[in-house]
């Protein structure tokens, strides 16, 4: 009888190995799926697209109080307090990012060779 128990626990353990080896390849094959039709970019592509994110952002001036809009309420004890604060100027955010990147990339129409394709 403990044989027997012996062996269905070693049974059990050498399939728990091997479901925990089929689960981390089929993690590893669904990564490579989900990676198929990405387009490639190369490391040094994206440290320029990278660069130019962060100038861009540094380039705007987020304590401008213009840039926002904030509605106020009054508290129980009667102070007046901030209840929403929305960020209403993100094309300003987004202009000089693109900006950047167009300035440090050469820009090629690929659309029509997508339609086409299709």
């Amino acid at each position: 009888m403990s044989e027997s128990k012996e062996l269905l626990e070693a049974t059990v353990k050498g399939l728990q190995d091997k479901l925990e080896l089929l689960q981390t390849e089929l993690n590893v094959k669904t990564i490579e799926l989900n990676n198929v039709n990405k387009p490639k970019l190369n490391q040094s592509t994206l440290d320029i697209i990278y660069d130019c994110v962060t100038e861009g952002i540094e380039e705007f001036d987020f304590s401008d109080s213009d840039n926002y809009d904030f509605e106020y309420e009054i508290d129980y004890d009667g102070r007046i307090a901030t209840h929403h604060i929305e960020f209403n100027n993100s094309d300003y955010v987004r202009q000089p990012i693109i900006k950047f990147i167009e300035d440090r990339f050469k820009i090629i129409d690929d659309t029509e060779d997508e339609n086409s394709a299709q």
